[in-house]
């Protein structure tokens, strides 16, 4: 039996359940809003670190005080796994020890207690990170539902699976109880730069992660074989004073992992650092230092070093500089160390510019465009301002930017001045003029009208080696790779004169051996500086530049004659029509070897000529070879190493250590304390390898 129902029973009955309602319908709402707040299509574990989290921003604080490079992706915006967060503690704890072991006072105390406090609570994600069987523990620990993979997750076996075999855990921060605390400035943006004397960064990019595809290209280098002086009695290669493989070895070293074969180009290595050469005398430019001694991992053989040394300029004596800033805006320079970190470099450039100076600013992505026409160096708000609105976007249209740059360089020339383009990129051109034969044909003819090229590479995963080079080789400039603020310091503060200021073109060197004392030879390094040896007096041949106050270091390794080396020489038939042989009576006071060098003036276009000769009674057995030798021969070692070169004899880590110790000197900026360091994790990683 049913009753009916009134209409005004309904209406009372509806609006008491709209109201029991309204309570679940906000909760849902809220719920869905909180759940859109989170850029994530997973869900968060319970372990997760939100960013709002306390030990999130501590962390973050620490990142953008001491320019460390946040190895996760969107790092500062999304949850993290405590994997994840201790692998972004273990890279800046990296850049925090580093800093500290050549200045203590860098460091604010505060900032010391706050990583000790999170290398404590963290401890056991850190050592894990150490030993990948014990990822598994990390799991269960972590309570990650397996329902659906969550983000964090799939980012966690993702860095497993990109993690280099041997992870670089910085080891826990040992402090006196009372650092002292040291303010940093940072006026224009995050990161912050503190700097003091000597201090160095040595952190550079960890791995990339999260599916991220390595293609990085360096160009293929095969070390210089021995040649027979009977056959091959001249050495001729254009001088170089790059130093790019070197800040890109220590950024491979430094994340955990050895580099590239073909990334370890030795002279690079070996004029990363000066040398204290004697300055030059008279109207030269550069001075010619000569010395042999015993080949430290092949002691029947001999090593021959030959340095120069640039003349040293004041600053009252630089002439005024007319630079063009060519920057990469396109998508690919989006990451930290990328963009941002050229803007931060450049402000350093930047500070140091006087009233009589120009600067413009040419960017370049889908199009080029001028962002700031020639303003003078005094105008630094305005300069910086225009570094601060740069952002990253676009494909690249390289070749039609340096075309830009060109012509606006060319616009404001300064007759008697340093006429300059730098270039900031990480070479991955791939609109317009890309092809590497058709830039450096491009850079080719732009060099000739005085206006000359530095290259400053940034970057990592798609950073483009083997282009940038080239750019700089054949642009009559110098290349350089900027890892951490503090590199773009030293390129461009601490070096300024030479990275900018050229006080020589076109250097060349020929060397000739003496038969009767050298039975083979071969130059270390500079495989892609070779020239022929018509090419020596050649003036229309281009070769390397020396700045103000550049060293530039080359090393020969002879088998003297008479020698039963262990090293396989080349085997070429007697020649009929010529001399087999000259005797010690042939050549006066028994030289060894003629060094022979060619430059031309900047504003020149005839080359002029130095001779030197070595002879075989500087050789002494029982003489101590100089700290400069010792530690360009330590350089050598551990390049050859790195290669796995063929030549590479007895050498080993110990030796290396051993003669760098030797070698080390004053080091008033600690760069060679530095290199020890470096070749002590990299023997870690061999080890582990």
């Amino acid at each position: 039996m049913s009753y009916p129902i009134s209409s005004k029973t309904w209406q009372r009955v509806s609006i008491l359940t709209l109201l029991l309602l309204i309570p679940t319908v906000g909760i849902a709402v809220l719920n869905q809003s909180l759940t859109k707040a989170i850029p994530t299509n997973s869900t968060i574990s319970a372990n997760s670190i939100l960013p709002n989290h306390p030990n999130y921003q501590a962390l973050q604080a620490l990142v953008n005080n001491y320019s460390c490079v946040a190895s996760v992706p969107n790092f500062g915006t999304l949850p993290l796994t405590r994997t994840e967060f201790a692998t972004v503690l273990n890279t800046c704890s990296q850049r925090i020890n580093e800093l500290i072991a050549n200045n203590p006072t860098t460091v604010a105390e505060t900032d010391i207690q706050t990583l000790q406090r999170l290398q404590k609570e963290f401890a056991p994600e850190l050592a894990i990170l150490n030993n990948p069987k014990d990822e598994d523990k990390l799991e269960a620990r972590s309570n990650i539902a397996p329902i659906q993979p969550s983000r964090e997750r799939i980012q966690d076996q993702s860095i497993r699976k990109t993690k280099p075999s041997g992870v670089v855990i910085a080891p826990p921060l040992n402090f006196p109880a009372s650092s002292p605390v040291t303010s940093t400035d940072n006026r224009y943006s995050s990161p912050k730069l503190t700097v003091g004397g000597g201090v160095r960064g040595m952190v550079a990019p960890e791995p990339q992660t999260g599916g991220n595809f390595n293609t990085e290209n360096y160009n293929r280098i095969d070390d210089n074989p021995f040649h027979r002086v009977g056959n091959d009695p001249l050495s001729t290669f254009s001088i170089d004073v790059d130093t790019a493989a070197y800040s890109n070895m220590r950024r491979f070293i430094t994340q955990g992992q050895l580099p590239p074969k073909d990334a370890v180009r030795i002279e690079e290595l070996i004029n990363y650092f000066t040398y204290n050469y004697p300055q030059p005398t008279g109207n030269r430019p550069f001075s010619v230092t000569t010395e042999v001694t015993a080949a430290p991992w092949n002691p029947q053989h001999k090593l021959v070093q030959v340095g120069l040394q640039g003349k040293r300029l004041e600053n009252e004596t630089l002439p005024p500089s007319n630079l063009v800033f060519l920057i990469d805006v396109s998508g690919s320079m989006g990451e930290p160390d990328k963009l941002p970190l050229v803007q931060q470099s450049l402000k350093l450039l930047v500070n140091k510019l006087r009233p009589e100076d120009r600067v413009s600013l040419v960017v370049y992505a889908g199009n080029a465009g001028v962002v700031l026409p020639a303003t003078p160096g005094n105008q630094k708000t305005k300069i910086l301002a225009a570094i601060d609105r740069l952002q990253a976007g676009g494909s690249t249209a390289g070749g039609q930017g340096i075309e830009l740059a060109y012509k606006i360089a060319k616009q404001n020339f300064l007759k008697s001045g340093n006429n300059r383009v730098i270039l900031a990129t990480d070479g991955d051109f791939n609109v317009g003029v890309s092809s590497d034969a058709e830039l450096t044909r491009l850079i080719e003819q732009k060099r000739d009208q005085g206006i000359f090229l530095t290259v400053l590479g940034f970057g990592t995963g798609n950073y483009k080696d083997g282009k940038m080079e080239q750019l700089a080789d054949k642009g009559n400039g110098n290349y350089a790779y900027i890892d951490t603020l503090l590199e773009a310091k030293k390129v461009l503060v601490n070096d300024i004169r030479g990275t900018l200021f050229t006080i020589a073109k076109d250097v060349k060197i020929q060397v000739e051996f003496n038969p009767a004392k050298v039975q083979a030879y071969r130059l270390i390094g500079y495989e892609n500086r070779l020239l022929q040896n018509q090419d020596f007096n050649d003036d229309k041949k281009d070769a390397g530049e020396i700045g103000a106050g550049h060293s530039v270091t080359a090393l020969y390794e002879i088998i003297p004659t008479g020698t039963k080396s262990d090293v396989k020489l080349p085997e070429v038939d007697p020649l009929r029509y010529q001399r087999s042989g000259v005797n010690a009576t042939d050549t006066a006071d028994n030289e060894m070897m003629l060094v022979k060098l060619r430059y031309k003036l900047p504003q020149d276009s005839a080359s002029q000529l130095i001779t030197q000769t070595i002879k075989d009674s500087e050789f002494n057995v029982n003489q101590t070879p100089s700290t400069n030798l010792r530690f360009a021969a330590a350089i050598a070692t551990f390049g050859m190493i790195l290669r796995d070169s063929e030549y590479k004899g007895n050498a080993n880590y110990d030796l290396v250590m051993k003669l760098a110790t030797q070698g080390q000197g004053e080091d008033q900026e600690g760069y060679r304390g530095e290199f020890i360091r470096l070749v002590e994790q990299s023997r870690e990683l061999m080890t582990r390898k």
